[in-house]
């Protein structure tokens, strides 16, 4: 059963000053297109897939200077944070008042570099987002205003929906540039 499109575009609207207090979380939100964050998630998956299919497995593996990440490297780390961000939200949501630590993304790209097939990384990549949207479907309209703390900051669950597509938007369009491969980043309505 779909949500009441009113009630989703109220709850997913853009957050506001006082629910998020990192200027880094506040950047990545700016970049993120529309006024829905559900339909920026969902796009992004669209985008995923198009520009996955348009790179070489040459481009994949290679260290594109200035960076010291592969994309398939890149790709894992965004897997890595679309969890994060969906465990973010989820105890937010919950009403969980513990600050949340910061996660060591080096740290956690040293421990995978290289284990995954990319298209593996890819649908895992589409089943984390898959899952964090489907969370942010179902709960209360109420508790995405829910406020919590990650790494000293507030932020509340619209914030942190909102961040997590930022943060995918932002490694994408890195994709993108380092390659010289553009694609749709949207379904196409005719």
């Amino acid at each position: 059963m779909q949500a009441n499109p009113v009630v989703s575009r109220f709850k997913s609207r853009r957050p506001g000053e006082d629910e998020l207090s990192s200027d880094y979380h506040r950047e990545l939100v700016s970049r993120v297109p529309g006024e829905c964050v559900l339909k920026a998630m969902d796009d992004q998956l669209h985008w995923v897939c198009e520009l996955a299919g348009s790179l070489s497995a040459e481009q994949i593996d290679k260290v594109h200077q200035p960076y010291s990440w592969t994309i398939r490297q890149v790709v894992e780390h965004c897997v890595d944070a679309e969890r994060i961000g969906g465990d973010r939200m989820l105890r937010i949501a919950a009403g969980d008042q513990n600050n949340q630590p910061a996660w060591d993304e080096n740290a956690y790209a040293a421990a995978r570099f290289g284990l995954g097939n990319m298209r593996e990384l890819i649908s895992e990549l589409g089943f984390c987002r898959q899952a964090n949207t489907t969370l942010l479907r179902r709960i209360d309209p109420r508790a995405w205003d829910n406020v919590g703390t990650v790494d000293d900051n507030r932020i509340s669950v619209r914030g942190m929906a909102w961040v997590t597509a930022g943060h995918l938007l932002h490694h994408l369009e890195i994709i993108e540039q380092r390659c010289d491969v553009h694609v749709s980043r949207g379904p196409q309505m005719t």
